[in-house]
């Protein structure tokens, strides 16, 4: 039996009638959704992520795996939108570095800030909810640059929108009229703080993403926006301590089939299909993650032991190690003025690390050298 996930408005836009997908609120009903559907897989998925926790509270600073996982989620949820930027790339802006595809680069340097301001509004004591008014800020941040200025980075559009197609009449998706979309977010708002519900953290957290996809709140970074959703809800709900998976490396894997699930919910209001998706993606994920926990952990272990155990090193070259993690492209001056100590100084550190194969000069130039820690950005880009 098929079910019915919304109805249609017929609306007008650029002068043609489309029809205009309005979701039901949630959960799902008529029939309501059978548990025996997703218990073996969220339980499978649950597992996985209690594995993750576990590894990442086994490595001496859980900082630099939240550094590397919140970039490769930045870069790889702007990949499934067709952002061509590179993690090497990403590094290098950072570091100060020249790069090329600045406009690529700023969509998910971006993202990495919006992430961060709702990692520390959920964190704060006074910071805010996960709410429309959240979202709606973290918009504001991942569209703030020239390519988002017009379109209306951090508000709720006023205007009809469609997904694939030319023009309204030939689109793959037309979501809710515009009018409609503050009282539709109110209800994602008010299931997404429903203490009474008794459906899976888990389960939940597929269904709020699907939902706010079709929605399709904004003008534009509907689907940035609804994967950073992810992540806020997974740590909202204590299924992660920290942000230490990247979700949309399996979304972007799998795009053609992360699509038709959310269309299927429309079409066929087969929530169980998207659901069973999900919950594997989550797994496959986490099971991801702890593998890249364990060997950037074993890397940086061995490497460590060999510079406490090299003759020459000194407190600097340490320090600089201890940096790489959250540094892993730099220049001489970069270390100069991260470090704040002398050039010369800087030189010799970054000598003794290019000696014991640790750091490896890419340009090739003799002056304004750069840096890389390969085998770092090796694992981080597998």
């Amino acid at each position: 039996m098929q079910r019915e996930s919304g109805t249609y408005d017929v609306v007008t836009t650029l002068g043609e009638p489309v029809r205009a997908f309005v979701p039901k609120a949630l959960p799902p009903n008529e029939p309501e959704l059978d548990p025996a559907v997703w218990s073996g897989l969220n339980e499978s998925a649950i597992l996985s992520l209690q594995r993750l926790s576990a590894v990442a509270g086994l490595v001496p600073s859980v900082d630099w795996l939240i550094y590397s996982a919140v970039r490769q989620e930045a870069l790889l949820t702007s990949q499934i939108e067709g952002t061509q930027a590179t993690l090497v790339d990403l590094f290098d802006e950072e570091a100060g570095l020249a790069i090329s595809n600045t406009d690529d680069v700023e969509e998910v340097t971006n993202y990495v800030r919006a992430f961060q301001w709702v990692h520390a509004q959920m964190r704060s004591e006074g910071g805010l909810p996960i709410s429309v008014r959240l979202l709606s800020e973290a918009h504001r941040h991942l569209l703030n640059g020239a390519r988002g200025a017009g379109k209306q980075p951090g508000e709720l559009r006023r205007s009809q929108n469609w997904i694939g197609g030319s023009r309204p009449g030939n689109a793959l998706f037309v979501p809710p009229p515009a009018e409609k979309v503050g009282s539709l977010l109110a209800d994602l708002e008010r299931f997404i703080h429903d203490e009474a519900s008794e459906l899976p953290a888990l389960v939940r957290v597929a269904m709020v993403h699907a939902q706010f996809e079709t929605i399709h709140p904004f003008l534009d970074g509907n689907g940035r926006i609804g994967r950073l959703l992810i992540a806020a809800l997974l740590e909202h709900w204590k299924l992660l301590p920290e942000p230490l998976m990247y979700l949309s490396g399996y979304l972007k894997q799998h795009q053609s089939e992360y699509y038709q699930r959310l269309s299927a919910i429309r079409t066929q209001g087969d929530w169980e299909g998207w659901i069973q998706f999900f919950l594997k993606a989550v797994q496959n994920a986490a099971t991801k993650s702890e593998r890249d926990v364990v060997a950037l952990a074993s890397l940086v272990g061995n490497d460590r032991r060999r510079i406490l155990e090299h003759s020459k090193s000194n407190a600097v070259t340490y320090r600089l190690f201890e940096l790489l993690p959250k540094m892993p492209r730099l220049s001489v001056e970069r270390v100069r003025a991260v470090l704040q100590i002398t050039f010369p100084t800087a030189n010799t550190a970054i000598k003794l690390l290019e000696e014991l194969g640790i750091l490896f000069e890419v340009t090739g130039q003799k002056k304004n050298r750069t840096f890389s820690y390969a085998a770092y950005i090796k694992i981080l880009s597998q």
